[in-house]
């Protein structure tokens, strides 16, 4: 179903859907994950790559936004069209658990932050921070019912006002930088820099999921260049406020502090030059920052689902819309597996840490999919004679470095992690079964048995090691 024109959103809007679902719970803990494994050097490194591949990444959103326009809802679009039905429920479906993981670590990051001032709350996991959290979770769930034009609308409003928070942050630790310290934490590195910067690769990737979200709201915009425009507007202004946060602390204290300080670290960063006014000054815009994350996510879930289910790889029911046009069986669906998650939190000795692994880890694979299938357009357009040799080689090269840094970071994330995606991947494939049989399809192509026994294969060996460390 197309969107009316009523609901159609701007550039600024699209851009502040960009920023809003990046800047979240991960830059406010960005001092200590960076803190406990680099120094000052590991980390200006880990940015370049990250920065450099992250970019890549964004000029192939940009670039297939504006060459394949009839191409809605960018992840789960992309990989169908280059792959396949089965690729592009894959692609889809680990989006949306992405999403869902990052909306479970802004609930615990939340509850982690008021446990400083109440105990009951601990690190965000115990029985009273589930229960307020649960709290939480329905409460955005009947506001994202009230239509999306409201929803975009209140992101918009909310990612301005968490940005300014930041900007005093980095303009406090400025007035307190201090040569000496930052040339301390140089001379400390203890590990080699390959290991240090390995270690942060999948912190950046999880602050930096979001950075396509104008190409998943695409069918909103109201012209396909805006959806380009703000994601390379949206990734420039979000990782210089990265860098920024992550670099600053190393000119005011020492690397040893900020590996062991209380997550949201960015607040105990500011409680130690500042008092304890700073601490509560960036509690406060933390949990601004991540309720308004929080909403962006929930409505890109939402229309990821949406959208797969118009597509037919999703059953109909969430297909369905009410009578603001907004996917309310999508919406039900998410809200219901975060808090099914947050749920699970209670069982975790490092509910944050082990949420912000697997959202990077279920990101990852769309994003492969996503470079590869930007190469296949370029080599079809180059068959057409669609762009002159000079533009083809940049186009080619852009797309390559995207596609070696995703490869890289799913190398990066160890066979645990991807074991543990194949767990949820394997009953997840359940709902594209249920959806080809309600349409009448053949369930798989050959190729696409062997991508289904190959999940499910993975998915059995995670369930077996997890058997054996638990009887072990």
């Amino acid at each position: 179903m197309k969107s009316s024109d009523e609901s159609k959103v701007s550039l600024p809007v699209l851009w502040a859907i960009v920023v809003g679902s990046m800047v979240g719970a991960g830059i406010y803990s960005l001092p200590r994950n960076f803190g406990m494994s680099t120094g000052p050097v590991g980390a200006i490194i880990s940015w370049c790559i990250a920065g450099g591949g992250m970019f890549m990444l964004a000029r192939v959103f940009q670039y297939l936004a504006e060459v394949r326009p009839d191409l809605d809802s960018g992840i789960f679009a992309y990989a169908r069209d280059g792959f396949g039905d089965y690729a592009g429920f894959i692609s889809a479906f680990g989006y949306w658990m992405a999403g869902c993981f990052g909306n479970v670590s802004y609930w615990v990051l939340i509850k982690s932050t008021l446990g400083a001032y109440i105990p009951a709350f601990g690190d965000g996991n115990t029985a009273i921070a589930i229960g307020v959290s649960s709290v939480g979770i329905w409460c955005f769930h009947l506001m994202l019912l009230r239509g999306i034009r409201q929803a975009t609308l209140i992101n918009s409003i909310v990612t301005v006002i968490k940005i300014l928070p930041i900007f005093v942050f980095i303009g406090i630790l400025i007035t307190r930088i201090d040569p000496d310290a930052f040339s301390l934490n140089i001379a400390t590195a203890e590990t080699g820099l390959g290991t240090q910067v390995g270690s942060t690769m999948l912190v950046t990737v999880f602050v930096f999921i979001g950075i396509e979200g104008a190409s998943v709201y695409s069918r909103y915009a109201r012209t396909r260049e805006d959806v380009g425009k703000a994601t390379l507007f949206g990734f420039a202004f979000v990782l210089l406020l990265l860098v920024l946060v992550t670099l600053l602390p190393y000119a005011v204290l020492p690397q040893s502090e900020l590996g062991v300080m209380r997550q949201p670290s960015m607040a105990s960063v500011l409680g130690a030059v500042a008092g304890p006014a700073g601490v509560a000054f960036i509690s406060g815009a933390l949990i601004l920052s991540v309720l308004g994350a929080y909403l962006a996510w929930s409505l890109i879930c939402a229309e990821v689902i949406y959208a797969t289910a118009l597509a037919h790889a999703m059953p109909k029911v969430f297909a369905r819309v009410n009578d603001k046009q907004l996917p309310v069986s999508a919406v039900w669906l998410t809200s219901c597996v975060v808090q099914a998650f947050v749920v699970s939190t209670y069982w975790s000795t490092d509910a944050f840490s082990m949420m912000l692994r697997m959202t990077s880890t279920m990101a990852l694979i769309p994003y492969l999919l996503v470079a590869l299938f930007s190469l296949k357009v370029i080599r079809a357009r180059a068959a057409a004679n669609e762009d002159n040799p000079g533009v083809r080689r940049r186009l080619y090269a852009i797309a390559i470095v995207a596609t070696i840094y995703t490869a890289f970071l799913l190398y990066i994330c160890g066979i645990d992690l991807l074991l543990l995606s194949a767990l949820l991947y394997a009953p997840g494939s359940l709902l594209y079964a249920w959806a080809r049989h309600e349409h009448g399809k053949s369930f798989f192509s050959v190729p696409e048995w062997c991508a289904f026994i190959g999940v499910i294969a993975a998915g059995g060996v995670a369930l077996f090691r997890m058997g054996s460390a638990a009887f072990a």
